[in-house]
């Protein structure tokens, strides 16, 4: 699994495989190199390590404690004392904007500092996961309705009213481990780029040794 993390859990892939991700079935390069094919568990051992918030693959040593990742010091985003995110009585903000030049992440009216435009950009299966993170803890949470889809529960309407510092902590978690994951798709291309070079174990020998 930290194999397929390393080698598939980021954009160079995509990119690299598009035509062949329209059908569904995703094929997998295999690495005849065992150097190779631990270099890339190693690192895909961090990118679940980060994928689980620090439940998995823990190992101080390597620079993986358990608890949520962080970045280092200098990079980490943060909240300061005049961008706090208001809660009560204040209501639930309602807009999510990226100020690319300041690297802020404005949330109603506070903000976070040091958020990249790659953070705020980054996407999972189509979807840019920070903006989809708000949008479940926003003020209004209606989405349009699709064609013959039953109409939304009244349950939706089950929510805070304020902001609350759950919130803020968990925003802060998400940015920390959006920004480490930012910082590895460099690496996980170029080892790709080196496993697609080198020799590979083709299909039909992985079938019959399995």
């Amino acid at each position: 699994m930290a194999y397929l993390a390393a080698v598939m859990a980021h954009p160079g892939f995509t990119e690299r495989f598009l035509p062949d991700l329209v059908q569904p079935g995703l094929r997998v390069p295999l690495t005849a190199d065992s150097d190779l094919f631990a270099e890339a568990a190693e690192l895909g051992r961090e990118v679940i390590w980060l994928h689980s918030y620090g439940e998995r693959f823990v190992d101080p040593e390597a620079g993986r404690p358990a608890g949520a990742p962080r970045m280092a010091e200098i990079e980490r985003p943060f909240i300061p004392a005049e961008g706090a995110i208001p809660g009560a009585p204040e209501p639930l903000p309602d807009t999510m904007e990226h100020d690319a030049a300041k690297r802020r992440l404005i949330v109603g009216k506070g903000f976070v500092e040091n958020v990249s435009t790659e953070m705020w950009n980054y996407e999972v299966s189509g979807k840019q996961v920070v903006w989809h993170w708000f949008s479940y803890r926003r003020r209004d949470r209606t989405r349009p309705q699709i064609g013959d889809k039953r109409p939304p529960s009244p349950l939706d309407k089950v929510q805070p009213e304020h902001w609350l510092a759950e919130y803020t902590s968990d925003l802060i978690d998400l940015l920390n481990v959006i920004g480490r994951l930012v910082a590895l798709e460099p690496r996980q291309a170029e080892l790709m780029e080196r496993i697609l070079a080198g020799e590979k174990i083709e299909a039909a020998k992985a079938a019959e040794d399995a």
